[in-house]
């Protein structure tokens, strides 16, 4: 690390982070790349010495350091696990934006990830004219071909892509959605940037599930990308800038809980007190996964029967990053005629990891061909999963793995007990 006033405080904090860990190895059966390698440098312990090594001078920050730093699908298991409760998904962070700050990581791949992260996904016109374009190539069946004719490694990457849904799938939510009966109480709802152009069905359901349970849910004007993807590689000042626009938004939205549905952007909106000490914490208390809020607010009976098999996996940054683990097992049992079956890999990282899937398809797959053999076990007709980087994940393993399994959303089912499920065209919030 060079020598500078924010530079030797950045090589504090990250070497008194590092300290907290007593080298256990408790964490070691939990890390899906050690599994994966046996390498003790790409588990959690030894990143830590590597950036203990860094921060105190005695080990160079390389291209191999910067390597190990982002073989990491930051899942944070190792959180989990550790009995010291060190935070390591904030190390692995602030060890990237040191890798970034020196440039280590360079090349067209990361020239792309850079443009895409810094000037589409922040900017909900962007994305959608983006998004617009990969649902025209879809249309013409332009992907299909791709799929034939680009080389192996390119072919992975093409096959992860979600199929884009109808215009009308991805319509905007109202600001404002009243409750449904008798009134509860009011939240916030966080849309999110992926969400709503991939999973759009996904935000009307969860805006319906709480409407019918009570809640009038407002939709924050000027909310926008969570700014997880930022901080995980490496671009905390972004991520920051994000934070503190939903930060400001919330506040003026005047709401008390703010709900997500995005495992993934959750666990950041509830860590924004970390980026914006000043003026994050307040909406880093407020912040609730659907399934951690109705839990504790109590679920109405849901009056539709639903008869499957259905697997719950727990996304990483539900799991670890929020730790809610009963909550949605416990909605899902309340659903009637549902059968809630267990599988031994659920609480493992299935590979996706935000863009991981995209940066490391190697790794991703074989994590995920762990998962897949775990789910196959189970032989459920339902996978749910609360995260949207984790059900693309999925739907592509039920395909590679020849499963016969939809990948859904855990409040997809609870709206469709409740009856709903419609086309957002239709008066879907009575």
């Amino acid at each position: 690390m060079s020598i500078g006033p924010k530079e030797t405080t950045e090589a504090i904090a990250l070497y008194t982070r590092s300290l907290d860990c007593v080298h256990c190895g408790l964490c070691l059966p939990t890390c899906p790349t050690y599994r994966e390698t046996g390498r003790e440098s790409s588990s959690p312990r030894g990143r830590i010495y590597l950036a203990r090594g860094v921060a105190e001078g005695k080990l160079a920050l390389s291209d191999a350091v910067a390597e190990e730093m982002y073989l990491c699908l930051g899942c944070r298991a190792c959180e989990t696990a550790c009995p010291s409760g060190v935070r390591f998904g904030s190390l692995l962070e602030q060890m990237r934006a040191e890798v970034e700050r020196v440039g280590l990581r360079r090349g067209p791949a990361k020239r792309i990830e850079s443009f895409l992260l810094r000037h589409v996904v922040p900017h909900p016109r962007r994305l959608r004219a983006a998004i617009s374009v990969v649902r025209a190539i879809q249309a013409v069946r332009l992907d299909a071909l791709a799929l034939r004719l680009a080389p192996a490694g390119l072919r992975e990457r093409i096959a992860l892509a979600p199929r884009v849904p109808h215009a009308r799938d991805r319509a905007p939510l109202p600001r404002l959605v009243r409750a449904h009966g008798e009134r509860r109480g009011r939240v916030g709802f966080f849309v999110g940037c992926i969400m709503p152009e991939l999973f759009g069905d996904v935000n009307h359901a969860t805006v319906r599930v709480l409407a019918r349970n009570g809640f009038d849910v407002v939709v924050a004007e000027g909310q926008g990308c969570c700014g997880a993807l930022h901080a995980h590689a490496g671009d905390r000042e972004t991520a920051k800038r994000l934070a503190a626009r939903n930060v400001a938004a919330f506040a003026a939205a005047g709401v008390d809980v703010v709900i997500s549905n995005a495992a993934g952007c959750g666990a950041a909106l509830r860590e924004v007190g970390e980026w914006l000490p000043a003026t994050g914490d307040v909406l880093a208390r407020r912040v609730r996964d659907v399934s951690e809020f109705l839990d504790a607010e109590g679920l109405r009976p849901p009056p539709t029967p639903f008869p499957r098999r259905v697997c719950y996996d727990d996304p990483c940054h539900l799991l670890h990053g929020q730790q809610v683990e009963a909550a949605p097992r416990r909605l899902l049992r309340q659903i009637p005629g549902l059968v809630l079956v267990a599988h031994d890999d659920a609480a493992a990282c299935c590979g996706a990891a935000g863009i991981y899937n995209l940066t490391h398809p190697e790794m991703s797959r074989a994590v995920l061909a762990r998962k897949m053999r775990s789910l196959a076990s189970a032989d459920p007709d339902v996978i749910a999963t609360g995260n949207p980087g984790c059900m693309m994940q999925l739907r592509a393993g039920v395909v590679e793995h020849g499963l016969r399994a939809e990948v859904l959303h855990p409040v997809t089912l609870m709206d469709r007990a409740y009856g709903g499920g419609r086309s957002v065209g239709e008066p879907p919030y009575l």
